[in-house]
């Protein structure tokens, strides 16, 4: 028996784990300090009403015999499905049902998409970057390149014609840097991928926070991405669905490569590998598409975009440069006075008991920036701004 040793490349995944060290023997040694943390990407709001009024009566469903579910289809239930196709409609991107897969979240699928393509495959990110992306190719033994991201090209990077690739990741908004790619950037990526008969995986986790009406949310609203692009999506930022698991992944039945439809490969994948999301799940997931589920989200997501506004206005009091926040929950921030990513993570624990991500983290680019997030509280944002400006402008 041998294992894969492709694991053993991995890089340990310290990030997370070293901030929450750090916090740790702050809050030991400062049992009266209070810590606001505004690092993680997960979301403070609850499941609107809708939501949990139709988890409620699937549950009530399945304890009844007339109504029980068991087993369900592998690639989703039509009501969901049919909910989305219609919200894609509404962004005029026309979809077959049988088009739409549900998941239990776009992370899952990122890497288990990989199941259907060669090892051989190169594989192209850009840096800074999500870790799913690198990892689960790492996990595989493929071949991965890097196109830097930065601020001189506004954390956008475009097409790199010396760079071939044969498997490319895109992320818009992006996490972590929360820009946004436009309509043109996004054709030059979709123009690059057919020349080079490449596929796009297409990251679209953080579509619902786009305020600017000129910026796509999903990538087949630019022409010719039905050729070439994977989409994923999630409930889990749209709807708060980070406890609850479910997303979906579109695959466009005229993807073809090797003379091979994608959508059949990953439909025989879904249906050995997969049982389905469960039924209750997904009737809170169909809900979030109703009238009064629409009203109630985009409440929230108000909600959380007033919070990124709150940070962005200290930022620009403060005069730091940053990126994201309009258009997405997330504020990429370059670390003042030449500080590292690090030092700049214990100088806002210890000064101002706020803590946020480390750029470093996410690869060599993001050294010298810091993600801040705007899923907390209304509260805590304010206060941890607060804190900040009182502190920055007492030192000057």
């Amino acid at each position: 028996m041998k294992i894969n040793r492709n694991y053993l490349n991995l890089e340990a995944s310290y990030l997370f784990s070293t901030i929450a060290q750090k916090v740790k023997a702050y809050s030991e040694a400062n049992p009266d300090k209070s810590i606001i943390k505004l690092g993680i990407g997960d979301v403070t709001l609850p499941l609107c009403k809708d939501v949990v009024s139709a988890m409620s009566d699937a549950v009530k469903e399945m304890g009844q015999k007339e109504t029980f579910k068991g087993y369900g289809p592998e690639q989703g239930y039509d009501f969901l499905k049919s909910a989305i196709k219609d919200y894609y409609k509404s962004h005029n991107v026309e979809l077959e049902l049988d088009e739409i897969f549900i998941s239990d979240g776009a992370k899952s699928d990122l890497g288990n998409i990989l199941d259907l393509f060669d090892v051989d495959n190169t594989v192209l990110v850009q840096d800074p970057v999500y870790p799913v992306y690198v990892d689960t190719n790492i996990m595989a033994g493929r071949r991965i390149l890097y196109l830097n991201s930065n601020e001189e090209n506004g954390f956008l990077p475009l097409p790199d014609n010396s760079q071939k690739a044969d498997i490319i990741y895109l992320c818009s908004p992006n996490n972590p840097t929360g820009a946004v790619y436009n309509r043109e950037q996004l054709k030059l990526w979709i123009d690059y991928a057919k020349s080079n008969n490449a596929l796009i995986l297409f990251d679209a986790a953080y579509e619902c926070f786009i305020s600017d009406e000129n910026l796509p949310r999903s990538i087949y609203e630019i022409e010719g991405a039905n050729d070439c692009a994977i989409e994923f999506c999630s409930f889990s930022k749209t709807a708060g669905f980070t406890g609850t698991r479910c997303g979906y992944t579109i695959i466009p039945k005229t993807l073809v490569y090797e003379d091979t439809m994608l959508n059949k490969l990953w439909l025989r994948r879904q249906t050995t590998k997969f049982n389905g999301v469960p039924y209750i799940v997904q009737k809170g997931a169909a809900a979030v598409f109703s009238e009064n589920g629409q009203k109630e989200i985009m409440e929230n997501i108000s909600y959380y975009k007033e919070n990124a506004k709150i940070i962005t206005d200290a930022l620009d009091k403060l005069g730091i440069w940053y990126t994201g926040g309009k258009n997405s929950p997330y504020i990429w921030l370059k670390c003042p006075n030449n500080m590292s990513s690090w030092e700049f993570f214990d100088y806002l624990l210890n000064n101002i008991q706020v803590v946020g991500t480390p750029g470093a983290g996410f690869g060599k680019n993001g050294e010298g920036y810091f993600r801040l997030t705007s899923f907390g509280s209304r509260e805590n944002t304010v206060k941890a701004m607060d804190r900040l400006l009182k502190f920055a402008l007492a030192a000057k």
